[in-house]
């Protein structure tokens, strides 16, 4: 900061001639400049500016009390958030439907454990939910089964089921090679083997009878003609035996050969049926001999868990079982030496035997109390679980109840689920399936698929019953959005926890700065932090507050500023060590050197400035602007219709207040006050309003006798971008009363305020940038002594001003004012009185002659054609949902 100070200095040497020539006027600005009139203007009272002791804010705390809180205190709790937490206590403590909480204006990672914290200590003394489990539905495998079951049960079931399948592959094949099963299956074939020869013998001898034998070949079996009673002994010997007889009895004999045909087909399918029959039967064995094992199995199962839905379960899985008992004969051929073979397919499909599987959806079994879940990543697929697909080599898709995932939303089932809203609502899906779920009480897993013409899932999971609480982080703009533009966000998440960004700056509130600090030095080993560092320290927060009375409950920003405290101590502490001893700190024994810095106020002061510099090149460019003469400030000497404004301008990480300069012409006209920048396009809504109170104000003060026939246009010189806001239309009134006045207004002043129809200057906000921002361009300039800027009263208490700030209004050479009325500040800009419309040698009878005179200028002249041109409307912007109201700053 000294090489900025001497650059500065620098610049004000190189300026010293045309100061001198100037210092003059500025010596003469406080003293009322005489209007072009014959009654001489009347002196204003003297106004008491604030003192440096007036600014600096009073710690709740001393030194010793600061240490104390340091070294034993405790930082776990949300700084001043009674409140919300109070809120969230209530939504998990009802256990009812809707009674989901939003958490507006936390964000932090120190304020989400904050929030864990208190959800985990509700969780310890609720009971532990059960888990949940998808089974494989074997009557309609698309459509897997869910089963609810104690903790811990989901995992043993999986446990047992796999057992089981080992059992029976194990068991099975020993019981089909028991003697007993030998000798039944034996006794049925020979059963079915002996009422097979019966028919068949049947069949020959009404063939003999029929005069025709039976022979068998390779074509199959075949009916002969018998000659004499006897087998012919060849075939020409029964060719020729067939032509010697007649006509009629080879036609005869040809239908008797047909019909033991039809017979012999006839028997055929009997023996078929009877082999079906044996089949049958010889599966009946198997069936009675694997129920022997499966079935006690399973039972003992049913027993064990005593749950229906498994009970239920176990009889299907049993049964498919016993209806495919093939498949537990079956054995893959393996290689010799190597592990057993396994089709594509079953690893495809997650194994040979996935339909006995159990896919553990959600497992408490080591959860003590109810789950906590943070979702830090609320995607469809982190929050709702999908169904995975497999692709095979040859790019045909496929998937089964083993491949549904679960996710967050599930996990916390009886439980809390906290997840961040405004990451969330932008998720594909994520919103509507949350709201569908939290409304039915229940939830369907699915694919999220954006293009549903290619889905290939063909799962319909069971939905699965659901209880749990959500805790949904955001911001008030996304809470309002929702709440008025979403019908059932209201019903869904009817409690509100609204974290406050500032809280009252009591002893509390310091001593939980102190132990934030302190507890942070010491997990990171930061140094030690002195009485001078933690003070300054809160100070800061207090800055951040933009109130001396306040102090910021964010405390991730004062976290920051004590680990960038630290690192200048530590820089310092190496800088002052002797080389040698400053290379013998390298290493490892250099970690205890730098821990051991001790940081007191001017490490803390030192990383607030490098903040500063690391973003204010803008800034430095604009005062060098100024400085230069390009853009045009006045700081000295008394203008008429000219004043210095003051606006705030926000880089992305640092605000700072630049001066403008205003001005304000006045003529003969009935357009009253037109604001250049509205009919630019440059100007926001609540800049025109400020513009249309200072008509308010000219009529109410100075229309009650006459009407007002001026044309007056209000201008912020040399802006080029957009202005919004009313904090600067004090400073346009006091432009419009010099103008119409005639009376020259100081220009090393600096004015900001807003005003209301009666003249009351009203509080702003960025009151302290706008202060140091002027006083950093005074300096670039030039300090004469006599600049400073005057602001509303009510923003008294929201001056934190920098220390640089603070030893020049302690050196005198720079000065704040407060006034309380517009009356106020123009006897200070102008150094003559007031007054009233009625009292002669006052600023108000001036401006009331004016504009009195101006009216009867405009009634002596002669009546013309009045045209009126309209400007064409400007364009609305779309609405906006309502923002959360703000106090006044």
């Amino acid at each position: 900061m000294a090489e900025h100070e001497d650059r500065t200095d620098a610049r004000t040497e190189a300026r010293t001639d045309s100061q001198t020539d100037s210092q003059t006027d500025a010596a003469s600005a406080a003293k009322p400049a005489t209007p072009p009139a014959a009654v001489p203007l009347k002196p204003a009272a003297p106004r008491s500016e604030l003192t440096a002791s007036e600014l600096r804010p009073a710690l709740p705390l001393d030194d010793n009390d600061l240490m104390r809180a340091s070294a034993t205190g405790d930082s776990q709790e949300l700084l001043g958030q009674q409140r919300a937490l109070d809120a969230v206590r209530l939504a998990i403590g009802i256990d009812a439907p809707g009674y989901n909480v939003y958490v507006s204006g936390l964000r932090s990672r120190h304020e989400r454990e904050s929030v864990l914290r208190l959800l985990r200590e509700k969780a310890a003394t609720m009971p532990t939910p059960g888990d949940w489990i998808y089974v494989n539905n074997f009557k309609s495998p698309e459509e897997p089964r869910a089963i609810y079951l104690e903790a811990g049960k989901g995992r043993e079931l999986q446990a047992r089921m796999k057992e089981l399948v080992d059992f029976v592959l194990e068991q099975l094949p020993k019981a089909f090679r028991r003697e007993d099963f030998d000798q039944e299956r034996t006794a049925l074939r020979d059963k079915y083997n002996k009422r097979g020869q019966e028919l068949f013998g049947n069949l020959e001898a009404r063939a003999r009878e029929r005069g025709f034998a039976i022979q068998s070949t390779q074509a199959g079996v075949i009916f002969i003609p018998l000659i004499d009673g006897k087998m012919p002994e060849s075939p020409e010997a029964l060719t020729a035996a067939m032509a010697a007889k007649p006509e009629a009895e080879r036609e005869r004999l040809a239908k008797v050969q047909s019909e033991l045909q039809d017979e012999l087909g006839n028997l055929m399918m009997r023996q078929q049926e009877m082999m079906r029959e044996l089949v049958d039967d010889i599966r009946a064995i198997e069936r009675s001999f694997a129920a022997r094992l499966i079935t006690p199995s399973a039972d003992e199962l049913k027993q064990h868990f005593n749950n229906s839905a498994v009970a239920s379960y176990l009889d299907d899985v049993a049964e498919h079982m016993l209806s495919h008992l093939e498949r537990f004969r079956e054995v893959p051929a393996e290689q010799p030496g190597g592990p057993p073979r396994i089709a594509p397919d079953d690893l495809m499909n997650g194994g040979r035997w996935f339909e006995y599987q159990v896919n553990l959806l959600v497992d408490n079994s080591e959860t003590k109390g109810a789950p906590v879940v943070s979702e830090d990543a609320p995607t469809y697929r982190n929050l709702f679980g999908t169904i995975e697909r497999w692709i095979d080599p040859s790019g045909r898709s496929g998937t089964n109840f083993m491949r549904i995932i679960s996710g967050s939303f599930l996990k916390a089932h009886g439980g809390f689920l906290i997840l961040d809203l405004e990451d969330a609502v932008v998720e594909p899906g994520v919103w509507k399936t949350l709201k569908r779920s939290l409304k039915a009480g229940r939830m369907t897993l699915e694919t999220f698929e954006p293009f549903p013409f290619f889905s290939v899932s063909g799962l319909k999971p069971e939905p699965i019953e659901i209880r749990n609480k959500v805790v949904g982080l955001g911001g008030a703009y996304l809470y309002n959005m929702l709440y008025f533009y979403d019908p059932e966000f209201a019903d869904l998440f009817k409690v509100k926890a609204e974290t406050r960004p500032v809280v009252d700056a009591d002893q509390a509130a310091a001593a939980s700065y102190a132990a934030r600090v302190g507890a942070l030095a010491r997990r990171e080993q930061l140094g030690e932090f002195d009485a001078s560092a933690l003070r300054r320290i809160v100070e800061y927060g207090m800055r951040i507050a933009g109130d001396r009375t306040r102090i910021s409950a964010t405390l991730e920003p004062i976290d920051d500023l004590a680990r960038e405290s630290a690192y200048f101590a530590r820089s310092a502490s190496t800088a002052q060590l002797s080389p040698a001893r400053a290379d013998a700190t390298r290493g490892a024994s250099a970690t205890h050197v730098a821990s051991a810095a001790h940081v007191s106020a001017e490490h803390v002061e030192r990383a607030l400035i490098e903040r500063v510099l690391r973003l204010n090149w803008i800034e430095e460019e604009i005062r060098r602007l100024i400085a230069r003469g390009t853009l045009v400030v006045q700081i000295q000497g008394s203008i008429v219709g000219q004043i210095n404004g003051l606006a705030v301008l926000d880089v992305g990480g640092y605000a700072f207040g630049r001066p403008s300069r205003v001005t304000a012409t006045v003529a003969l006209g009935q357009a009253g006050v037109i604001n250049i920048e509205r009919e630019a396009r440059l100007s926001g809504s609540t800049h025109d309003k400020g513009i249309m109170i200072l008509g308010g104000f000219l009529r109410a003060r100075f229309a009650q006798a006459h009407p007002i026939a001026m044309t007056a246009s209000i201008c912020f010189e040399q802006s080029y971008s957009g202005i919004d806001g009313d904090s600067a239309s004090s400073t346009e009134l006091y432009a419009l009363l010099s103008a119409l006045s005639g009376v020259a207004i100081r220009q090393d002043l600096a004015v900001t305020g807003s005003v209301d129809q009666r003249g009351a200057v009203q509080a702003i906000g960025g009151v302290n940038e706008k202060i140091e921002g002027f006083y950093r361009v005074c300096k670039a300039v030039g300090l004469t002594g006599t600049q400073g800027v005057m602001v509303p009263r009510a923003n008294v208490a929201n001056l934190m001003l920098d220390p640089e700030t603070l030893a020049a209004i302690e050196r005198g050479t720079f000065h704040i004012i407060p006034v309380d009325t517009i009356d106020q500040g123009i006897e200070l800009l102008t150094g003559a009185r007031a007054g009233s419309v009625d009292e002669p040698g006052t600023i108000n009878y001036l401006v009331d002659q004016r504009l009195q005179k101006m009216a009867e200028q405009l009634r002596q002249r002669p009546l013309q054609e009045t045209r009126v041109i309209e400007s064409p409307p400007t364009e609305k912007p779309a609405p906006k949902p309502p923002a959360p109201p703000e106090p006044n700053r």
